[in-house]
């Protein structure tokens, strides 16, 4: 078999979990993490990490593996993971990676442009001013200083205008003009995994998920972590919700039904994303024993 890397991905709340500890059981191999807020050790039951048996049954990659209070990119992440599966391919032809975290599936299959790094007092310096004068303020430099991805990022995301204003400020060249998006080739075979639910179901999967979460202390949780709200690894569904709450903004009821709507939008965008790329091979996740099926075929063809 030639050296291999599954990638196992979807929506939020799908169910991509139980089919990667099949598979890699099936395979004998390891799971890499894709999920962008799985990695931060502060982190568990807002992020859904997987239950300690399953850490148990099969060795898990990047999660728990960084602090909240470290930067962490996509660039980090292709790095990281990149090397893990290296090590992993030196005594298993298959590698299995999961999650939903589209921007570090995609720097992982395909690669992420080669940026500057950034100098650290200067990244200090755009997360203060973030945090005292708002996001209006980073949309206001980015306009000036980068037009033209001004008009295509996502104003409401603080962690993409900080990123592309450190490297105009870094470049003295508008970010636009270092994104390549130039494809590299990996040294393995991408085979990838999509999963997917009628939409009512995954929604009532979504709300179920985020009422066990509550139950299981997510609250708490958040509360751990509050001291530290105006960090971007805190700026997700399910904490920054709760964080308005502890503000006196709205209530619990409030929030917990924010939580909900945000998920289901959060997995609609997700699904926007992965649509458009025709190399993904789509399943139910009730279809498991055909995927495994399916995937001994494609190994083996």
């Amino acid at each position: 078999m030639e050296k291999t890397l599954v990638v196992v991905l979807g929506p939020t709340g799908v169910g991509k979990s139980d089919l990667s500890i099949r598979i890699a059981k099936e395979f004998s191999t390891e799971i890499i993490s894709s999920d962008s807020r799985q990695i931060y050790r502060e982190l568990s039951i807002g992020t859904a990490v997987p239950p300690q048996k399953d850490i148990e049954a099969v060795n898990h990659h990047l999660i728990h593996s960084h602090s909240i209070t470290e930067y962490y990119s996509a660039s980090q992440f292709e790095k990281e993971a990149l090397a893990i599966i290296e090590t992993l391919h030196k005594y298993k032809p298959l590698a299995l990676m999961t999650g939903g975290s589209m921007m570090y599936i995609d720097a992982l299959c395909n690669g992420i442009d080669e940026l500057p790094t950034v100098d650290a007092k200067l990244r200090d310096e755009l997360a203060n001013e973030f945090k005292e004068f708002g996001i209006e303020h980073l949309r206001l430099q980015l306009k000036k200083l980068d037009p033209v991805y001004y008009e295509q990022v996502d104003l409401k995301n603080p962690k993409r205008l900080l990123h592309a204003l450190e490297i105009c400020m870094m470049t003295g060249k508008p970010y636009s003009l270092l994104r390549t998006k130039t494809i590299k080739q990996r040294p393995f075979r991408i085979i990838k995994i999509g999963l997917n639910r009628d939409r009512e179901e995954l929604y009532n999967r979504i709300n179920l998920r985020v009422d066990q979460m509550i139950a299981d202390g997510l609250e708490q949780e958040a509360r751990s972590v509050y001291e530290n709200r105006h960090l971007n690894s805190l700026n997700t569904v399910g904490y920054r919700e709760l964080f308005s709450y502890f503000d006196g903004e709205i209530s619990l009821e409030k929030a917990i039904e924010l939580i909900k709507r945000n998920s289901r939008h959060y997995a609609r965008k997700q699904l926007t994303w992965f649509r458009k790329d025709q190399a993904i091979n789509w399943f139910h996740p009730d279809q498991e024993d055909e995927i495994v099926q399916w995937l001994k075929n494609e190994l083996h063809e």
